[in-house]
Formats: C-alpha cells, structure tokens, sequence
C-alpha cells in the first residue's frame, strides 16, 4: 500500500473459486472468474466491460450448497489487467441486498473459508 494511504476495506477480501452469473442492467449476461470475494462485495475478472455503478444481478453458487444466492449489487471500479487490447478487466463490485433466505448460508461459506485458509498458513 503506497505511503500515507488508508485501507478503506471494512472486510479482508478472501480469494474463492465459486461459480458466478452476472445479468447487467443493459442486458447482456456475462460469467466471469471470481477472484475474491467479501461480505460487501467482489472482484471478478472478465473480458467484457462494465460502467461504473451498474446495477448487476449476480448468482452465486457456493460450493455444497443446495440452492444459489441471489445478490443485487453494482460496479464500483473496474482496470485493464495489461495495457493489450484484449486484455481482460478486472471488476469490483459492491452488494446492495442479499436475498433473505441465502444471507445466512453465504456469510457460513465466508467464515468457513477464512477459517480453512487460516489454518493452512
């Protein structure tokens, strides 16, 4: 972190290999790799390009689940992962409601998988 700059996380963001379906507000449906992930938000990768607060739908399917969670958010920061023209972006993203139903089993997926990384090291 450079010199004089604060973290403005309120959460560590946990690196997570889930499965991720993205519906933007334009329409088009993208499924991106995940590359972290927090209980306000995450950061995928992708070779499509969003607008900066765009609304997005996201359905995210924990591994061992029986059933999706289905998360509204929007685009908050998005790069260029290299200066190529094809180069994918990464995206961050901010969740604005968790479904009711699902809110207890994602936050139960977070804390087991910041609980199993923290055992590893």
């Amino acid at each position: 972190m450079p010199k004089g700059s604060a973290e403005r996380r309120k959460y560590l963001r946990i690196e997570a290999q889930i499965a991720l379906r993205i519906i933007a507000k334009s329409g088009f449906i993208d499924t991106p790799d995940v590359k972290n992930i927090s209980p306000l938000g995450l950061a995928f990768e992708s070779k499509k390009e969003y607008k900066t607060s765009e609304p997005i739908e996201l359905t995210i399917n924990l591994p061992k689940s029986k059933n999706p969670v289905h998360v509204n958010g929007k685009v908050i920061w998005q790069k260029k992962t290299s200066f190529e023209d094809n180069a994918p972006y990464i995206i961050g993203c901010e969740f604005n409601e968790i479904e009711e139903d699902n809110k207890n089993t994602f936050l139960k997926y977070l804390c087991d998988v910041m609980y199993a990384q923290k055992i590893k090291h």
